[in-house]
């Protein structure tokens, strides 16, 4: 018997596991599906690159996408301790404090607006430049600024400029807008993922347990109240139920937990039906309401040696490998998309919609034919969708994939900002600062003008960003998940902490947001009176 059991050791369960050990009395048990991170491509941060076509992923792709052509998207999940953390792209931006504060506003979820959520951020932070009012540096999670950027970026901030797209030096500052360097998770060279900050300190704490390559099937309810857990331990098969003294929290992802939920025959009761679940609880919010940014890329090929695909050749990748291990500087040091931006594709938002990310290489992920001299790529994504998908079950076997639904473009608002984010990317690679480096367009081509082409283009080429949210989510309604202190409505003693609980998907990458939610979580479960608002001695963030 342990007091507390956290189901997946994502970026929210590795943060549980952590602050809920932190006394001595309290009893964790940290479970994960996937394995440690062992791995040394999750650790150097020029990594990220191989981590996307499945090393410690689920292997996981959406349904037939019905509104962008049927096309059918890989869809990474992480499996491995540390979750998206150990395999992102380690880009650490929060979102716009507008996204909290319609949360409260808009949602009604008193305690998550900006500033009661900013002083979590920053008690996560050990940020290697700031300490101020928008940044912690005494916190677990190292983050820091690119070790070694190229002359190429400084002349895509240039030519943001001469779009009119101010240079910011600080996205989680004051201000979201502009162009500039991304702070990234790491710290020393390295990957600072979930798990290195918040587990790696304290594996040594004899309260806290942390197991591997364990499957949990479904959570256990007696009598309205969540007493525990179904695993089974693999190679060797067997089932057995873990019991829980205090609470069961589930931490698995916006596809791991809702997808556990319905196996354990919480959620939809028609759909449990269907693939042969006995209901257990009616929740008919579970697995819905999911939201996602899709990535639209433009892909250039350079005048000259001004990226990194070159450093695929065999000299040049032994070269790089020395330059990380003796100066901790090039290629292997760099997340490979860490330059990007903020700006607006609708004139009307009240806080930029459109996120870039320059990529130094030519399909860093998605893969482009060979070109004559290295690429780069400038990926474009619109952040505040209006399409909401679901996440449902393939069957009643818990070791089948699930039907990941993001219902991309559902909304036709959404398709058509996404394109204008795209000509917005392509007017930036045709600035006159960016043409020293720049030779010519590849993708989409300059043959491709019209909304109904670049829409073709975007059916065949997209790509998921890797921010599921929204499919457990906190609210009031009848089709809330969790209430605002994570607490699943309608069975006791089950809680569920992860970026399903996000009622809107952040304006941003979703890494530090998630970290969020896990640290605020932490102090609810425990009964902490929250940390105090923020209060700014500057600029307001917006």
């Amino acid at each position: 018997m342990t007091d507390y059991i956290i189901v997946g050791a994502g970026p929210a369960g590795c943060v549980l596991a952590n602050r809920l050990s932190e006394d001595p009395a309290n009893s964790v048990l940290l479970l994960e599906a996937g394995g440690k991170d062992w791995h040394p491509y999750i650790h150097m941060p020029a990594g990220f690159a191989k981590m996307t076509k499945g090393i410690a992923s689920w292997g996981w792709s959406t349904v037939p996408q019905k509104h962008m052509k049927d096309r059918v998207f890989w869809y990474t999940q992480a499996k491995v301790v540390g979750g998206g953390s150990s395999i992102n792209a380690q880009i650490y931006t929060r979102g716009n404090a507008r996204d909290y504060d319609a949360w409260e506003k808009e949602e009604g979820l008193t305690g998550w607006g900006y500033r009661d959520v900013l002083p979590y951020f920053k008690r996560a932070e050990n940020n290697q430049r700031y300490a101020n009012d928008f940044h912690g540096d005494q916190g677990p999670l190292g983050v820091s600024n690119p070790i070694s950027p190229l002359p190429i970026c400084e002349a895509y901030f240039r030519a943001g400029q001469e779009m009119g797209i101010p240079f910011n030096p600080d996205f989680n500052g004051a201000s979201q807008e502009g162009v500039g360097y991304y702070q990234l998770t790491q710290k020393d060279a390295r990957r600072s993922s979930a798990s290195v900050a918040y587990l790696k300190p304290i594996r040594a704490r004899k309260n806290l347990t942390v197991r591997t390559d364990v499957l949990v099937t479904r959570i256990v309810v007696e009598k309205g109240r969540a007493i525990g857990v179904e695993v089974v331990d693999r190679p060797a098969g067997g089932k057995t139920i873990l019991r829980a003294e205090r609470e069961v929290i589930v931490s698995s992802g916006a596809i791991g937990s809702p997808k556990l939920l319905m196996q354990s025959g919480i959620g939809p009761a028609d759909h449990l039906k269907s693939v042969g679940v006995t209901p257990v609880h009616d929740l008919p919010g579970v697995g819905s309401n999911m939201q996602d940014h899709l990535d639209l890329f433009v892909i250039a090929e350079c005048t000259g040696d001004h990226t990194y695909d070159n450093y695929a050749k065999l000299h040049r990748t032994a070269w790089a490998g020395l330059q990380y291990l003796l100066l901790k500087k090039g290629p292997v040091a760099s997340s490979l998309f860490e330059t990007g931006g903020f700006w607006y594709a609708d004139p009307t938002a009240a806080s930029p919609d459109i996120q870039f990310h320059l990529g130094l290489g030519s399909g860093i992920e998605a893969g482009v034919e060979k070109l004559n001299n290295p690429g780069v790529t400038l990926n474009s994504a619109f952040l505040r969708p209006r399409s909401r998908g679901t996440v449902r079950l393939n069957s009643g076997d818990p070791a089948d994939h699930p039907l990941i639904d993001p219902n991309y473009w559902s909304d036709p608002y959404d398709r058509a900002m996404s394109i204008k984010g795209l000509r917005l990317a392509r007017e930036i690679m045709r600035q006159k600062a960016l043409a020293p480096y720049v030779l010519r367009e590849v993708l989409p081509g300059p043959s491709l003008a019209s909304d109904d082409e670049l829409f073709d283009y975007a059916c065949r080429s997209s790509k998921t960003d890797h921010h599921p949210v929204g499919t457990c989510r906190m609210g009031h309604d009848d089709m809330a998940v969790v209430t605002p202190d994570l607490r699943l409505r309608g069975i006791e003693a089950l809680r569920v902490c992860d970026a399903s609980v996000m009622p809107r998907v952040p304006s941003s990458n979703t890494n530090a947001p998630t970290i969020m939610v896990g640290e605020k979580g932490a102090d609810l479960i425990l009964g902490r009176e929250p940390l105090p608002p923020a209060v700014f001695s500057g600029n307001r963030a917006a």
